[in-house]
């Protein structure tokens, strides 16, 4: 049984398959049968992105949350994978703990659907990638800079970009980078950026975060501007939203005209219904 848990867990074979079916008209390959969507934190765009993915492959999307289910508090991981599993084709989950789709997935149920987790962002990668592809006409030779936190968005999208043949690179204060790793990572921001295809940021201070005022300061220097874009003069910007605007990126390159961002919240739903396909593919 396959399951989409990280980038990492696919072949390029595999990821390349993801972004075609994205492409592709929706079959109803869902028809009478349900997605379970686990919410441990809410998002606007996961949640409707999924509903209607699902609703264009013909099925029902259930939505849920956390003190419905009491999932290792009122019944067992194993147990709530399993009944869920009686009503619906995807269990698709949105955790803090990675480990607990790991969990879930170990119970060989149903297929699981990572929606976000503390350390990884599949789907936000998937429709980056499809963006990508979009925008540029391939991904493979391409430079993808991110600016900021290393964190879940960013560790995905390296990990599909070494997949797909495009360079990765970082650029993150002492101190919020990766620990580790074979991921490209350099501290000067405008030394990332130069010659880049893509120019990509994320916030700062994220949903359920201390707003730190440290953590601001550090990554000041970080910000995505109108400067820091001129070292990339035929780059598109891209950022997963929420943004904040006068922190982590300004209003005149998010909202300016090599802004992709609205594109890249569509293709949510897009590769969402991918991902859904592809996991049902392999149930066949």
């Amino acid at each position: 049984m396959k399951h989409l848990l990280a980038i990492r867990d696919l072949t390029a074979n595999d990821l390349r398959s993801i972004l075609a079916l994205s492409q592709q008209p929706a079959p109803k390959l869902l028809q009478d049968k349900g997605v379970a969507l686990y919410f441990e934190k809410p998002s606007a765009r996961t949640r409707n992105s999924m509903e209607l993915a699902a609703a264009q492959l013909g099925g029902h999307p259930v939505y849920l949350q956390p003190a419905e289910l009491g999932i290792g508090v009122r019944e067992s991981v194993a147990d709530v994978t399993r009944t869920l599993a009686c009503y619906h084709a995807i269990i698709a989950a949105r955790v803090f703990d990675h480990a607990l789709l790991e969990q879930m997935a170990a119970v060989k149920a149903a297929p699981v659907l990572n929606l976000l987790s503390a350390t990884d962002h599949p789907l936000q990668a998937l429709a980056d990638l499809l963006t990508i592809e979009q925008l540029l006409g391939q991904i493979e030779g391409k430079k993808i800079a991110f600016v900021g936190e290393a964190h879940n968005v960013a560790r995905s999208l390296a990990e599909g970009c070494a997949l797909l043949g495009a360079e990765f690179v970082i650029a993150s204060p002492d101190g919020y980078g990766f620990d580790g790793g074979d991921i490209h990572q350099i501290a000067d921001p405008a030394e990332a950026v130069a010659g880049a295809d893509i120019v990509y940021a994320d916030v700062w201070v994220s949903m359920g975060d201390d707003h730190c005022e440290e953590k601001l300061a550090a990554l000041a220097p970080y910000q995505v501007n109108e400067a820091l874009m001129a070292q990339a003069p035929d780059a598109h910007f891209l950022h997963c939203l929420p943004a904040h605007r006068g922190e982590e990126v300004t209003a005149g390159v998010i909202d300016g005209p090599r802004s992709a961002v609205w594109r890249q919240a569509t293709n949510r739903m897009h590769t969402a219904r991918g991902a859904m396909l592809w996991l049902l593919e392999q149930e066949v």
